[in-house]
C-alpha cells in the first residue's frame, strides 16, 4: 500500500468513532458559537493529527479487547485537535489570513473578536476533555506544546524584525512553533496506552523530528517544489518570514548579495517583481539542497526512532508500518 491508504484502512474504525465524539466535543448551545462550530467541522481535512495520536497508542498496545482505540487515546486525539484547530483560528487572526486552506478564515468571515473567543472556547474544551476524563498526563503533555508553540511564534516576531536569523535560531522558531504539536501527538498516544516517562519522552522527540521536516517541506513547498495546493508561492517571503532555504541561501551570498536580497525582502515584499528575484535567487541558490539534505537526516532519525520503540506482537508491528507510511507522507510531495 502507498501512501495513506495502509494508515486509513487500519484507523478506519478508530477515526469514523472519533468524529461523532469530537463533533459532541464542541457543541454548544450558544447559536452564534454552534453555527461558527458547524462551519469548522465541514472544513475538517484528513485529520492527521489524531491518526498520530491512534497509531502511538497502537504502537504502545493502547487498544481494548475488540482491537479499538482506547477512550484514554480517544480522549487524547480529541485533546490534541481542539488544541491544534484552536490554534488554526487564532493563526488566521494574528496573520489577518482571509483563508484557510482556500475558503474563508473564521476571522474573514466573523471578525477578529469572534475568532478570538472562538479560539479560547476550543482550548477550553480540550482542557475539560482532559479534567473530565482525569488524564492530567495528557493535559500536562499538551500544555508544554501549547507553551511553545506560543514561545515560538513570540520568538519568530522579535527575531524577524531584523532579518538576521541563523540556522539555529530557525530551528528553535520551528521546533517550538510548529514540531511541538506533533510531539504531543505521539506522546499523548503513548501516554494513553500507559507507556512509561522515558518512552513517552522519546515518543516526543520522534514527532518533534516529523514536525521539523513538516516545516522545512512547508518552506519547499511555498518556493514552487511540489503541489501546494490552496496556498500561492512566495507567501513565506511576501510575509517576510526566515525558511531555511533563505536563510542558507544568505549565508552563503557574497555580502553585496546578502544586502540586496534582505533589501527586497525588507523593502519591497509586496513587489510581485522584487519576491520573483529572491525566489529566482533561492532556487538557483545552495539554500534548496540544503533544506532537502536537513528534511532527509530528520525523517532517518525519526524512523529509526521508531523502530527501536513499541512491542513485537501483531498490533505494535501493525502500526509501527502505518507509522512509516505516516511519516512518510509528511514528506512524499517534495523530491
Amino acid at each position: 500500500m502507498s501512501d495513506l491508504k495502509r494508515v486509513t484502512s487500519l484507523l478506519a474504525g478508530d477515526m469514523a468513532a472519533f468524529k461523532p465524539k469530537f463533533r459532541a466535543a464542541v457543541t454548544t448551545d450558544v447559536a452564534l458559537l454552534d453555527t461558527v462550530m458547524r462551519y469548522i467541522l465541514r472544513r475538517k481535512g484528513k485529520q492527521m493529527r489524531p491518526m498520530f495520536v491512534f497509531l502511538s497508542a497502537r504502537l504502545h498496545g493502547g487498544v481494548d479487547a475488540q482491537g479499538a482505540a482506547t477512550d484514554r487515546a480517544h480522549t487524547a486525539a480529541a485533546l490534541i485537535e481542539l488544541l491544534h484547530t484552536a490554534t488554526l483560528v487564532h493563526d488566521d487572526v494574528v496573520d489577518e489570513s482571509p483563508l484557510r486552506r482556500g475558503v474563508f478564515s473564521i476571522q474573514a468571515l466573523w471578525k477578529k473578536k469572534v475568532a478570538v473567543l472562538v479560539g479560547d472556547y476550543l482550548l477550553s474544551r480540550g482542557l475539560l476533555a482532559a479534567v473530565d476524563a482525569e488524564a492530567f498526563d495528557l493535559l500536562k503533555i499538551t500544555s508544554r506544546a501549547v507553551r511553545e508553540m506560543s514561545e515560538g511564534e513570540l520568538l519568530q516576531i522579535e527575531k524577524a524584525r531584523r532579518l538576521d536569523i541563523t540556522e539555529e535560531v530557525y530551528f528553535d522558531i520551528i521546533r517550538r512553533k510548529t514540531a511541538s504539536l506533533l510531539a504531543a501527538c505521539c506522546a499523548c498516544g503513548a501516554a494513553s496506552a500507559g507507556a512509561d516517562d522515558d518512552t513517552v519522552q522519546k515518543m516526543w522527540g520522534l514527532g518533534e523530528r516529523v514536525g521539523l521536516a513538516f516545516q522545512i517541506q512547508d518552506d519547499l513547498l511555498d518556493l514552487g517544489e511540489g503541489d501546494r495546493t490552496g496556498k500561492p508561492t512566495g507567501q513565506d517571503i511576501r510575509e517576510r518570514k526566515m525558511t531555511l532555504p533563505l536563510i542558507h541561501t544568505l549565508a552563503k551570498a557574497t555580502p553585496s548579495e546578502r544586502r540586496r536580497l534582505i533589501r527586497l525582502v525588507k523593502h519591497k515584499s509586496e513587489d510581485p517583481a522584487a519576491v520573483k528575484e529572491v525566489m529566482d535567487a533561492i532556487l538557483a541558490g545552495p539554500g534548496m539542497e540544503r533544506a532537502r539534505s536537513e528534511m532527509r537526516r530528520l525523517k532517518e532519525e525519526s524512523l529509526a526512532l521508531l523502530d527501536e520503540l513499541g512491542g513485537h506482537d501483531a498490533v505494535s508491528t501493525e502500526a509501527r508500518e502505518a507509522l512509516r507510511d505516516l511519516i512518510e507522507y509528511t514528506i512524499r510531495r517534495v523530491k
